[in-house]
């Protein structure tokens, strides 16, 4: 959806158009754009009793948003977007008093040296290694790891405020990129620095992708996201976060794409520094199988473990396109828990026990 800029001062207009040489036409454009996702779902045991619930947000999350390009000449032009998430279910903002909550930056790029933005962005564990996991390439956001403590699913925190972030130019598929986010931002769960690398190939069918990412002060949902009462010795409250003083996150990944299927792989390290070090350690993959150009179903499963607890998902996906922009799905869930931790699908809730079975299905609609 194209919002064209109008002049109404005919004057201003006159003046502009007598100033600028006439041989210089700037190409820009402005899109309006968002998703919307919604459905029903039963939960086996959400606090020790079966449930149907309203869900939100699964196949893509709630949002809306504009991105700016003006082109600049010579290749380069001027960039922004401003992307705010909210819940269809209720049309409550994603977060409170935060009207652009997922991303709101404006930025340069030049074809040789590649794009620089400023403002609150994404790092590139979201936004390379997420797209080589069995949450995203499912199009389920409650397959994500636990917690989402390594930050691959599209959740509140991995929005980071007052960053840089740069990102390089393609190589023969090969692209880099790095990001600075500064001590004392307001909005996130990263209180301290915030430094991210990353590292992206793409060439036809194949994917790797390698990111670390490191942060100071970083708030971790250790109970209501794991469903954790006590850590490290110290008890959690209920719902509280825990204040890690460093946190390192480290991934690699990849895909490879057949005729009709994709497979997939990653593995996560999350080293959680606090009184001592924990390590938050995932190993996920799957496969997706195209049936018809607009039916595809697919597999993934994933294990992880923290502090002699392990939990492990499997999935098992349905998605139909009615047209590009709007899908159905349903997706089915089960989740086991060891060590004296619970089953806590993301997004859903805690079990009261080591078993967790969750069956969604939903509409999605994108514009």
């Amino acid at each position: 959806m194209k919002i064209a800029s109008v002049v109404c001062a005919a004057g201003v207009a006159s003046a502009v158009a007598l100033s600028a040489p006439s041989s210089v036409h700037a190409q820009s454009s402005v899109t309006l754009y968002g998703s919307l996702d919604a459905g029903l779902g039963y939960v086996s045991n959400l606090h020790g009793s079966r449930a149907f619930i309203a869900e939100q947000g699964t196949l893509q999350a709630d949002r809306f948003g504009f991105q700016g390009v003006e082109d600049l000449g010579g290749g380069r032009s001027a960039l922004f977007r401003l992307e705010g998430g909210f819940v269809t279910t209720t049309g409550a903002a994603a977060s409170a008093g935060t009207l652009f909550n997922r991303q709101a930056y404006v930025g340069l790029s030049d074809p040789r040296f590649g794009t620089v933005t400023l403002g609150r962005q994404t790092d590139w564990n979201f936004d390379w290694l997420g797209s080589v996991s069995t949450g995203q390439l499912l199009g389920d956001f409650s397959a994500f790891h636990p917690g989402n403590l390594d930050g691959l699913g599209s959740t509140l925190p991995v929005q980071l405020s007052s960053t840089v972030k740069w990102k390089s130019s393609n190589y023969s598929g090969l692209t880099f990129g790095a990001l600075y986010g500064f001590p004392g931002a307001t909005g996130g769960n990263t209180n301290g620095r915030t430094i991210s690398f990353g590292s992206n190939y793409t060439n036809g069918p194949v994917k790797l992708v390698a990111v670390y990412s490191e942060y100071r002060d970083r708030l971790l949902p250790l109970a209501g996201g794991l469903g954790l009462s006590t850590f490290e010795g110290q008890a959690l409250a209920a719902g509280a976060t825990f204040n890690a003083r460093q946190v390192r996150d480290a991934g690699i990944g990849g895909s490879y794409r057949f005729e009709r299927v994709t497979v997939h792989a990653l593995a996560t390290d999350l080293r959680i520094t606090s009184a001592r070090t924990e390590h938050f350690r995932t190993f996920d993959g799957g496969a997706n199988l195209r049936l018809t150009p607009s039916e595809e179903v697919s597999a993934g499963a994933w294990t992880a473990t923290l502090e002699g607890h392990r939990w492990t998902q499997f999935t098992v996906a349905n998605v139909y396109s009615l047209s590009k922009s709007t899908q159905v799905y349903a997706d089915l869930m089960f989740e086991t828990a060891g060590g004296g931790a619970v089953a806590d699908t993301l997004g859903i809730g805690a079990s009261s026990g080591g078993r967790q079975t969750v069956l969604l299905t939903g509409i999605h609609h994108l514009f």
